[in-house]
């Protein structure tokens, strides 16, 4: 089973959260394409949340086309999102954890981190290099 864990303070609601773990998994290539879903008894179970919250993100997802839920079976993956190949996510999360690790040993707490990516994220003139 996926580690899925919640943010109380990051005030993202829980099932956005729940959802964002799992299509992060499914681009990463932690879950494949035909790979099942946690159940949602194991979700509430692990992270003592209200099923519907579970159910929620659940929905999301097949929204999006990732995964489909199958009567009496479960919830299994699709496909992946659009995007780069799980390798190049795979790198790129790394290199990202490595730098919130040194932001975090520099003195940054958790929300200005976030503020800082979020204002990367908005800013017009970025410039990507390879």
């Amino acid at each position: 089973m996926i580690g899925l864990r919640l943010n109380t303070a990051s005030g993202v609601p829980p099932f956005l959260q729940i959802a964002d773990q799992i299509r992060h998994a499914i681009a990463t290539g932690l879950l494949e394409p035909g790979d099942q879903l946690p159940t949602v008894k194991e979700v509430v179970g692990s992270l003592a949340i209200n099923p519907n919250t579970v159910f929620k993100s659940y929905r999301e997802l097949e929204r999006e086309g990732l995964v489909e839920g199958r009567k009496g079976a479960g919830t299994f993956v699709l496909r992946r999102p659009n995007g780069p190949r799980p390798g190049d996510q795979a790198r790129l999360a790394r290199s990202l954890r490595q730098w919130v690790g040194r932001a975090r040993a520099a003195g940054l707490e958790d929300r200005a981190i976030e503020s800082m990516l979020r204002a990367e994220l908005l800013a017009d003139d970025v410039e990507y290099t390879a």
